[in-house]
């Protein structure tokens, strides 16, 4: 067994690894389609709202609070219209609360 003695970055670890260079690149993606609505979002609201998981052509965006997921939830369509007409392929976004 080769054991490695020495720090290497993150960066690093992910290009020598398939699952964390994936595991990176979908991090990646969810922090870009955040980044693509944010300016939908109300300004109010922008803090309480994090990039979460892709899984397939479903997104999960983390949502501090129910009340705010409430007002996000009814921009659900012009949320997913935008990232389409951006170029990604979303069938669905999911809110989770943050507990």
């Amino acid at each position: 067994m080769n054991r490695r003695h020495y720090a290497i970055t993150l960066q690093q670890a992910s290009e020598d690894s398939p699952t964390l260079a994936k595991l990176a690149a979908l991090t990646r993606d969810s922090s870009e389609r955040l980044q693509a609505i944010e300016r939908l979002i109300p300004s109010a609201l922008r803090s309480t709202v994090q990039a979460g998981p892709i899984d397939g052509g479903n997104w999960c965006l983390l949502v501090k609070s129910n009340a705010a997921a409430a007002k996000i939830r009814q921009l659900l369509p012009a949320l997913l219209a935008h990232l389409r007409s951006r170029g990604w392929e979303v069938d669905s976004i999911r809110l989770k609360i943050q507990a």
